[in-house]
């Protein structure tokens, strides 16, 4: 190959937004003047409104897990009871920082690729109603597996605890009704369906959630939420801001309100489904195929193969980046993303190099069987008009 384009495919970062990224080019303007007052006001309100929630939206300079941190030190006190719910390594992510901040942790826990049944946490809630939180990923992106939220949701709202849903990747590629289903912190980050550069994640908090938060006592500095929430109704926040993703944020909230939150959902939801039936006509096996989630699709390589032989050569056969397995399932699964930036062009290109290096290495392949596949779901789709401008 001569001419060789790097393509990301990963589940975060993802391919950035062009719009989202000529905009970062306007972010020599200082933090404490109008015209930055006036851009925050405007994504903390376009932040809300592509979350569909009335709850306080704040904005931290991190990456999600500086959110996540943040939800525990704000809501509880050391010794605090709560409930992790934890299928993969974000879910043991959330374990660890509960048990880092000295609270008491009832470990709801379930092999990577399954999910915690909302019924398990039913009864665990029945067994501990002096919980004061419970801990979820919406989509838990080491595995491709994703949670039912809703179910969840609605059980917690009936307690006196709060209910705190990692949606790093699940924003933008799942339903999640915040209001209605009782979602108190529900955390995000830029580098994930919002199509721009890691740097900047950003969370809802409900009532309930600032009510937990009015008699925590865990120790807390930089991630003070309550001053952060002080600060943004003036447009500013607590510390330097990271500007050129706030810009970029800005463009890429926008050009999610003209393309409609439901429908980048729809697109990864569609993606995801063809993933799925691709890899299946190619014989392999899905990882999480009891639980599937719509912002990656974990698949296992064929009997006797290193998934990082597949990752390796995607790389370097065809500069594309995907993701190995994480944790303990590094080498038995790759993972194929599809939130944000992604469309159906990108899709057919990653199957048609799939069956290449599957078959470069040594695993029976027709070629055009998985990218017929992906074909199918597209035409079926645009024949029931699912998809916009067809």
């Amino acid at each position: 190959m001569y001419i060789r384009k790097q393509r990301l495919l990963t589940p975060g970062p993802t391919p950035l937004l062009p719009k989202a990224l000529h905009a970062m080019m306007g972010s020599d303007i200082h933090h404490r003047t109008e015209d930055f007052r006036k851009l925050y006001k405007g994504v903390l309100a376009d932040l809300k409104e592509v979350m569909g929630t009335s709850n306080d939206v704040l904005i931290l300079v991190a990456s999600g897990s500086g959110a996540m941190e943040a939800s525990v030190t704000n809501c509880f006190s050391p010794g605090d009871k709560v409930i992790v719910c934890s299928a993969g390594k974000f879910g043991e992510r959330w374990a660890g920082i509960t048990k880092a901040y000295g609270l008491n942790v009832v470990l709801l826990e379930e092999p990577y690729g399954s999910a915690v049944a909302a019924s398990k946490l039913e009864a665990a809630l029945a067994a501990n109603p002096d919980a004061r939180g419970v801990f979820v990923q919406a989509s838990e992106t080491s595995t491709g597996a994703a949670h039912d939220v809703e179910a969840m949701g609605k059980l917690v709202k009936n307690t006196n605890a709060i209910f705190v849903v990692d949606a790093i990747t699940g924003m933008g590629t799942m339903p999640l009704n915040i209001d209605e289903w009782g979602l108190d912190i529900v955390i995000g980050g830029s580098q994930k369906s919002l199509m721009v550069p890691p740097g900047v994640a950003f969370l809802s908090m409900s009532a309930k959630a600032w009510k937990h938060a009015e008699s925590a006592r865990l120790p807390r500095y930089y991630f003070d939420l309550k001053k952060e929430a002080k600060n943004a109704v003036n447009g500013e926040s607590s510390w330097t801001p990271a500007t050129s993703i706030l810009l970029a944020l800005g463009e890429a909230l926008k050009y999610v309100k003209e393309l409609g939150a439901a429908n980048l959902v729809r697109n990864a939801e569609l993606l995801a489904r063809a993933t799925r039936e691709a890899a299946t006509a190619l014989g392999l096996t899905l990882f999480s195929g009891a639980n599937p989630g719509s912002a990656v699709t974990a698949i296992c390589p064929p009997a006797g193969m290193d998934s990082g032989v597949i990752v390796k050569e995607f790389r370097n056969r065809f500069g594309a980046i995907i993701a190995n397995g994480q944790g303990t399932m590094k080498g038995q699964i790759f993972r194929i993303a599809h939130l944000g930036y992604f469309d159906f062009a990108d899709l057919f290109a990653m199957v048609a190099a799939l069956e290449i290096i599957l078959a470069a290495n040594g695993h029976p392949v027709q070629f055009g069987t998985g990218v017929a596949a992906v074909q199918n779901v597209y035409a079926s789709a645009a024949l029931n008009r699912e998809l916009v401008n067809t």
